[in-house]
């Protein structure tokens, strides 16, 4: 199917093979290449297709975002253009990451603004509680290893991200990897523009105090996603975890698996509307988690470990004496033995010599038998 992309179309669905909209004559392959497939997703700033590259023999699947903001005015309209323009910016830098989409284009047709970006195949974190339940804490604890480093990267590009939550963190399905996606609401801090208080953006129930006032830090993105975590926890609504009569979190009270102390202390150190009490950057925030002790393992079964042995005295020399007084005892029978006074010497037999053949070939096994225990 192709889908059209003119967002008042009344039928957008059109054949594979069409080249314009069969309902409003709309073009639908945009740049000659890339082909709207259906609508996946719609936020402040624009609406989100699946789609394909046709310019490739494989047709690998692609994400086209249109720019269509919700805002009216003048002045609303300037700025959701600005950013959207801001956001290809900073998707052509960032993209670099292995965790962030890449962006493959952007561009402008007949005054309207679209950007294509790598297509990520798998699940939002909205998604995957809806359909498996609430997180635990191990999978809480991977997730902030995952993304933490991810932050970590995008602020030491000047970027704050300004709209983290569950349904802009997709898990690819073929690794499991997490990607951090929607950059329609960062903000550059370059320059002057940190200190300046600009729009209040961002998704209500995730966003920091400071944040709402249009007074976004870094720190901000940290609290956002301890929001994200608390929520994956619980699976309720950030707004019904904080009592405003109280001005505190109320989260644990609410999770469906037991969170650890530690584990507890981190993610309240990452919500506090405190900036100063809050963490700081993501590396902080990684060194404590690096700190922690890991949940107690399932005891092993105990193994039962040999006595230890003696080592073996070397006998090797004592045999060789032994084998040597032997065969003097077995070639001249009247030969005192060892550590007696030697008689006379005695002449050999006539068959000594056919003897001493075959008793050398015996005590040689003999030697080897025994040497062996060495």
């Amino acid at each position: 199917m192709s889908y059209c992309l003119n967002p008042y179309c009344p039928n957008p669905q059109n054949p594979d093979v069409a080249l314009f909209c069969v309902t409003c004559g709309t073009k639908l392959i945009l740049k000659d290449r890339y082909r709207a497939i259906k609508p996946i997703g719609q936020g402040g700033f624009g609406i989100t297709y699946l789609a394909v590259d046709e310019d490739k023999p494989s047709k690998p699947p692609c994400v086209i975002k249109q720019f269509f903001p919700l805002v009216q005015g003048a002045s609303n309209l300037q700025k959701a253009s600005e950013l959207f323009t801001q956001e290809a910016v900073q998707l052509d830098e960032l993209g670099k990451h292995p965790q962030i989409p890449d962006l493959l284009a952007y561009f402008i047709i007949d005054n309207q603004q679209y950007l294509v970006q790598e297509f990520i195949d798998g699940q939002t974190l909205s998604q995957e509680l809806a359909e498996k339940g609430t997180f635990n804490e191990t999978q809480i604890r991977q997730l902030l290893s995952d993304l933490l480093p991810v932050l970590q990267f995008v602020h030491s590009h000047e970027v704050i991200h300004r709209d983290i939550k569950p349904d802009n963190i997709i898990r690819r399905t073929s690794d499991k990897k997490l990607f951090l996606v929607d950059f329609g609401a960062a903000k550059t801090t370059t320059g002057k523009a940190l200190q300046q208080t600009g729009t209040s953006i961002g998704s209500p129930e995730y966003v920091a105090p400071e944040q709402s006032r249009g007074r976004a830090v870094f720190s901000s993105d940290i609290y956002s996603l301890a929001v994200t975590c608390i929520h994956l926890l619980t699976g309720m609504s950030p707004f019904d975890l904080y009592d405003m009569n109280q001005d505190v979190w109320v989260w644990r009270q609410f999770v469906k698996n037991p969170v650890s102390h530690q584990m507890g202390k981190i993610l309240d150190k990452m919500l506090d509307n405190a900036i100063d009490r809050r963490y700081q950057s993501a590396a902080e925030v990684l060194k404590d988690l690096n700190i922690q002790t890991p949940p107690a393992a399932t005891p092993k079964p105990a193994v039962v470990k040999p006595s230890p042995v003696t080592p073996a005295i070397p006998v090797k020399s004592k045999i060789d004496d032994e084998l040597a007084q032997l065969k003097s005892e077995l070639l001249n029978p009247a030969a005192p033995k060892k550590n007696q006074p030697s008689p006379s010497q005695q002449t050999p037999s006539p068959n000594s010599t056919t003897a001493k053949s075959q008793i050398d070939k015996d005590l040689e096994e003999l030697r080897s038998q025994f040497g062996q225990q060495n």
